[in-house]
């Protein structure tokens, strides 16, 4: 077992883990943060997309041991208690999700690429999410949704 310090969302969270058990699961199973979601354990999907350090980071394949010391942002840690964050806000208002599943990702994604390059054109929305599947929405409305948060900063 290793002891690790995280503050994930804003907290410090200590932990015991096995070497081995990822960061996925320790967000989801130790901290009860379930809107990281787990679709492929392969880097392939983005479902599992967060933020380590300010940069989005897949934790299906990265160890809970690689992020201690590190600041964590994940979906429910985006935006302050009560509110949304422009993307958040841009996905409701441009219908970028159907079932959701991919849309924390899709989310955590599009703030680094925002972060990089505020005002983004709609290929460079395309290639900075290309690391998130969605499986339902076509992607048009989540470029929108993306758009629109641009638009906001």
């Amino acid at each position: 077992m290793a002891r690790i310090s995280i503050t994930v969302n804003g907290k410090a969270r200590t932990g015991n883990v096995d070497p081995r058990l990822l960061l996925v699961h320790f967000l989801r199973e130790q901290l009860r943060l379930t809107g990281t979601h787990i679709g492929c354990d392969t880097t392939q999907c983005g479902a599992c997309t967060v933020l380590v350090d300010g940069r989005s980071a897949k934790s299906c394949t990265m160890f809970a041991v690689q992020a201690d010391g590190s600041t964590v942002t994940t979906i429910e840690g985006l935006a302050p208690e009560g509110g949304l964050h422009p993307l958040q806000e841009g996905f409701w208002e441009e219908h970028g999700l159907q079932c959701g599943y991919c849309t924390p990702g899709m989310i955590m994604a599009a703030v680094t690429l925002l972060k990089d390059n505020p005002k983004p054109s709609e290929r460079e929305i395309r290639e900075g999410i290309s690391g998130n599947f969605c499986r339902c929405t076509g992607y048009q409305h989540i470029v929108n949704a993306i758009q629109h948060a641009a638009g906001k900063s």
